[in-house]
């Protein structure tokens, strides 16, 4: 079993997240990550689902998501070539001095920002990849996190291809 992407655009409209969620639970299927948001179309939400299967259940439930009334299209976009990015907003505990110093150095090189410094702690905001967050989130540890919160994949496809409605 293996992650796979999926693009899904939707009607903009109360509740279909939740039906959408819904029909995961249904199926027995964890979603690793979901990332949704308004998008190009103004009426419409794009989301970007994450879960582990193999590929004879996730085309099941594509095809399951399609009979969803507020679903406009699904593109599974794991094997295509994508931009992805997460977003990490990371609490630790830096105490001023040396600690702090070493927090801020090792943010510096993973490109994080410090966007809130407190008398014994310091969030830092990283965008990247999930490897990339998974990294930085290894070599804070050791300084002590306190709060940790990702956002999930977003995905858009490379070049000129879109994942748009047949609008």
């Amino acid at each position: 079993m293996k992650p796979h992407t999926l693009s899904v655009l939707v009607e903009n409209r109360p509740g279909v997240l939740s039906r959408v969620s819904g029909l995961f639970t249904r199926r027995g299927f964890n979603i690793e990550s979901l990332a949704v948001g308004t998008c190009e179309e103004p009426d419409m939400s794009r989301m970007t689902i994450v879960v582990v299967g193999d590929d004879a259940q996730v085309e099941q439930v594509i095809k399951q998501l399609n009979k969803l009334i507020d679903v406009v299209k699904v593109s599974d976009i794991t094997e295509m070539e994508t931009v992805d990015r997460e977003l990490a907003l990371i609490k630790v505990s830096a105490e001023a001095g040396s600690t702090r110093a070493e927090v801020m150095q090792v943010a510096d090189i993973f490109r994080a920002q410090i966007v809130d410094v407190g008398a014994k702690t310091v969030v830092l905001e990283v965008t990247g990849g999930s490897t990339k967050i998974d990294a930085l989130e290894g070599l804070l540890r050791q300084y002590g996190i306190k709060e940790l919160v990702r956002t999930g994949k977003i995905s858009v496809l490379r070049g000129s291809k879109t994942v748009k409605s047949s609008k």
